[in-house]
């Protein structure tokens, strides 16, 4: 079977993806096991020596200053879980539970933590056997690190809670059980070390980079429809008019146009049919293009954010030193995230605008809504309606989530990151983009039909058959939210076969 293997120091985005949504197994490096040990060897000498630390010996937050006796220091970490254990809303899906236990497994693997080999192996071993924790999406402030989700996470880790197991919601000591691994007794520093961290809003947020760059790509492929649908004038994508502007993302959007459309016989060029396109086809390398490079500058912050040690204290164990910082705080992810959903709300933007162009029959030469008999049939008319819903919906989820904060534990914590529901927020564009771009999709390949002009490019030919593969042309009306749904599931599947046929996109 395919395997992961986790050191702190090299996972990827596309390891998350493949854990997360395809099963990956996932082993520690040897190496990682050796720095895991080493760290708690410092903890279990400082709980000796009854030294007071922050978290091994103390309490949380403002409880920091009380001192915790020897004794009751495993029932300090199994009281920690249960109290922070507070989550609410919808269960997040199980890509981003696998995506939080692999995330959270990889920043123990560091050797920051100070948690035994064997919790951590615990928690390898869920991910590995599908013990599923139920994590809910809300109540992380994202600046303690995401206390309530993760505490979902490790309550199935001591035998309380819920998961799932082969597709079965159990509690978490029966889903253990069934799955044949020991739930585990938390000792000093680990359950702190398990849910002070970044994790879920990190795992949100590599999903939805993925698919971002995904979405980046398969726009460029239906923006190339529509521009051929519409008998658009390529000389705009010309490389010198990009060069004189030598914007990286918009270099590269232009570079993706010229390929895709290359062979086409049904574009045009300025004059021949008119002298310039309106900005939603003249514009799109500049749109974009720009959040192309938003797109990367998120990739980057994650790459680093998923191979960090985000929680506190942190254990050093070279200078046999435990340090307190603040290295669960969200800001980084936060800005980031919320940075991706403006830019990816922009592809939905000037994508329903192309819609509109494309249905708009007094803004084309085209049948009035894409359909031959308008009046007894509606054709793309209500489907531009939802494009424009999912927009609008979008500018409103589009508003940044760290500008806010709000003080916590009596004000100890009086600076937070609201990363984790700018995280969540970015997805829910994503998937709204997702819809609009899969009408565009396929308003596009309905007014090539109506055109009847097939001598497409190399790449918008091959995602003209890909849709008709799944989706025939609209001759009279039918319920369109099935097609819209196939649509949008193919958009993956575009960009791979695009790519195969013309090289990778960029």
């Amino acid at each position: 079977m395919h395997k992961i293997i986790i050191d702190g120091e090299n996972l990827t985005i596309e390891d998350v993806i493949k854990v997360a949504r395809y099963g990956y197994r996932v082993e520690i490096a040897e190496e990682a096991k050796r720095r895991v040990k080493a760290a708690r060897e410092v903890v279990d000498r400082f709980v000796d020596e009854g030294k007071v630390v922050y978290g091994i010996t103390t309490g949380f937050g403002k409880f920091s200053d009380v001192v915790i006796s020897k004794d009751e220091t495993k029932k300090l970490q199994r009281n920690l879980i249960v109290s922070h254990a507070c989550g609410v809303g919808e269960e997040l899906p199980q890509e981003v539970v696998r995506a939080i236990m692999l995330l959270r497994a990889n920043a123990l693997s560091k050797g920051y933590s100070g948690v035994r080999l064997e919790t951590l192996e615990t928690l390898v071993e869920m991910l590995n056997k599908g013990v599923h924790p139920v994590i809910y999406e809300k109540g992380s402030l994202g600046a303690s690190g995401d206390l309530a989700p993760l505490s979902h996470m490790v309550l199935v880790m001591i035998g309380e809670g819920e998961a799932y197991y082969n597709g079965e919601r159990l509690s978490g000591k029966e889903a253990l059980e069934r799955a044949g691994i020991k739930e585990i007794e938390l000792v000093e520093k680990e359950g702190l070390a398990l849910i002070n961290g970044t994790q879920v809003m990190t795992a949100i947020g590599t999903l939805a980079v993925y698919d971002a760059l995904m979405l980046s790509k398969a726009a460029d492929i239906v923006a190339s429809l529509t521009v051929e649908a519409l008998r658009g004038i390529t000389d705009a994508y010309y490389y010198k008019v990009h060069a004189v502007r030598p914007q990286i993302g918009q270099q590269k959007c232009a570079q993706n146009l010229n390929r895709i459309l290359e062979e086409s016989r049904v574009t045009t060029r300025q004059g021949e049919l008119r002298v310039q396109d309106a900005y939603t086809l003249r514009c799109i390398p500049q749109v974009h293009g720009a959040s192309k490079d938003a797109i990367e500058y998120v990739k980057k912050v994650v790459e680093i954010e998923i191979n960090s040690a985000t929680d506190n204290p942190l254990i050093f164990a070279d200078e046999n030193r435990v340090i307190s910082g603040g290295n669960f705080h969200g800001q980084p992810m936060a800005l980031a995230m919320d940075f991706l959903g403006i830019a990816v709300s922009e592809l939905a933007n000037i994508s329903e605008r192309r819609i509109e162009r494309l249905v708009n029959y007094q803004l084309n030469d085209l049948p009035a809504f894409l359909t031959k008999r308008g009046g007894l049939n509606s054709g793309f008319m209500i489907a531009q309606y939802t494009a424009a819903s999912l927009v609008s919906e979008n500018k409103v989820l589009a508003h940044p989530a760290s500008v806010d904060s709000i003080p916590s534990s009596a004000n100890q914590e009086d600076h937070v990151s609201m990363g984790t529901t700018a995280a969540r927020k970015a997805r829910s564009i994503i998937y709204n983009v997702s819809k609009v771009l899969a009408i565009e999709y396929l308003a596009a390949c309905q007014a090539i039909d109506l055109r009847g002009m097939y001598e497409l490019g190399r790449g918008t030919k091959v995602g003209y058959e890909l849709l008709r593969n799944h989706v025939p042309v609209l001759d009279e009306d039918r319920i369109m939210y099935i097609d819209i749904n196939k649509a949008s599931a193919l958009l993956e599947e575009l960009v791979i076969k695009v790519e195969e046929k013309i090289g990778e996109l960029m």
